[in-house]
């Protein structure tokens, strides 16, 4: 099958190899420096190699974003480049009369996303998908869009409107951190990781100011909580409370310096993630409490001792499997921290109740193996984390969702993992999260 690329046919019947390769030298000899092309539509032939030394150009230029068509791919410069980011290049692209033919930049998908919804007579939602492998940025990007359009979609006319725009963005930006502490980790390739999805939903009126948001949430990666890959770390939180708490809190949570605990692995590492005082003071922004948040911080460290907890095998399978000697202290602990009986979280870790029957129903109870207990443990940390978490996301969403009544469209960002490439970022008109295949 023959398909026209940049006006060339290409194709086991149209091309040789020997042409291609003639091709690719004309191109990559060419007297144009590749780092001038700001659209991979513009290389010719458009090849796997010419692509990424058209990327590779651009990269060792400092040009970190290249327009493919409608989407843009960035590229991570590992490395802080705050003179990209800043208000005022913001209001650039807002302000421009053709925000395209400037240079590649986030902002300019941006802008098209909010130009879309403000030039349609009846408002349609937008989406933004945030896609590449892990490390590549997505987390970064996300929040780059936020502050974004909490920069062009807070234009209020009256002093009030402007107070309730502010408040918003504060909100919204404060809900990263949060988010991040409790769904992030390091891992081998990415020092701060999302181990979820996430939709990020901006609510806008018809007047197209920002009256509120809404964060949805799917797969996290509650496994992690449990087992954690050789050189990987658990969720930063866990960091930081070991790290971050005072004294009074290190013995109200029992966590004394030094402690280990088996599902905290590599704490010798410091990151700039390991900061408690920042995800605090988020949270209080948010409306959380200190007494809601010590509350949380308890639970936190009664899941680290839970995982301390561990069991030797019963001689008599007709018998619980008894507690190894260094655990019993582990139980009591992880039990006084979760407020639960210490018979109730052992019975729970090591007896499985069956029922059987429908009309008479009756119940059996059967001791765990060994290995059965140490699953039943798992299980209960990782469904007390997503509860935790979930119920984290509604705090958030109570926080800055606005009055259904109040806001007539939304500009969503969508944010997935690749298993191999850069970022790239695509809008598109939608009612729901869009999703390129």
């Amino acid at each position: 099958m023959l398909q026209q690329v940049n006006g060339h046919s290409c194709g086991s019947d149209a091309q040789s190899p020997a042409s291609l390769r003639e091709d690719l030298q004309e191109f990559l000899g060419g007297e144009a420096p590749l780092h001038q092309l700001d659209d991979l539509t513009k290389v010719n032939p458009v090849t796997l190699e010419t692509v990424l030394r058209c990327l590779q150009a651009r990269y060792m230029a400092d040009l970190f974003y290249t327009n493919a068509g409608c989407t843009l791919v960035a590229l991570n410069p590992f490395k802080p480049i705050p003179q990209l980011y800043t208000p005022e290049l913001m209001r650039d692209y807002h302000a421009a009369l053709q925000p395209q033919k400037l240079k590649p930049h986030i902002f300019t998908v941006g802008e098209q996303t909010y130009r879309n919804v403000k030039s349609l007579i009846e408002p349609v939602n937008q989406s933004i998908v945030v896609s590449g492998e892990s490390g590549a940025g997505k987390t970064w990007t996300s929040r780059c869009l936020m502050k974004f359009y909490a920069v062009v979609a807070t234009s209020p006319t009256s002093g009030e409107n402007y107070k309730i725009a502010e408040r918003i963005e504060q909100r919204i930006l404060n809900s990263n951190p949060v988010m991040e502490a409790f769904g992030n980790a390091c891992t081998l390739r990415n020092n701060n990781s999302s181990r979820f999805g996430k939709f990020i939903q901006l609510q806008l009126n018809r007047a197209q100011q920002m009256t509120g948001a809404a964060v949805q949430t799917y797969l996290l990666e509650k496994t992690r909580v449990a087992c954690q890959a050789s050189s990987e770390r658990n969720f930063h939180i866990f960091y930081q409370i070991c790290k971050g708490a005072s004294e009074e809190e290190r013995l109200q949570w029992h966590l004394p310096e030094g402690a280990t605990f088996s599902w905290l692995p590599n704490p010798e590492r410091t990151l700039e993630e390991d900061c408690f005082e920042v995800t605090r003071e988020a949270m209080l922004h948010l409306g959380i409490d200190t007494p809601s948040q010590n509350n949380i911080f308890k639970v936190l460290a009664g899941l680290l001792h839970l995982g301390n907890i561990w069991f030797a095998d019963s001689e008599d399978e007709a018998q619980p499997c008894q507690l190894m000697d260094d655990a019993k202290c582990s139980v009591r602990t992880s039990a006084s921290l979760l407020q639960l009986p210490v018979d109730l979280l052992l019975e729970t870790l090591r007896i499985r109740t069956i029922r059987a029957g429908k009309q008479q129903q009756q119940v059996f109870r059967k001791p765990c193996s060994r290995a059965e207990c140490d699953t039943r443990r798992d299980c209960l940390a990782k469904l007390v984390y997503a509860r935790l978490f979930d119920w984290l996301v509604s705090v958030i969403n109570s926080s800055i969702c606005a009055d259904p009544n109040s806001w007539t469209a939304f500009i969503g960002c969508q944010v997935r993992g690749l298993i191999k490439g850069p970022v790239t970022l695509g809008s598109c008109s939608s009612s729901a999260p869009c999703l390129f295949p």
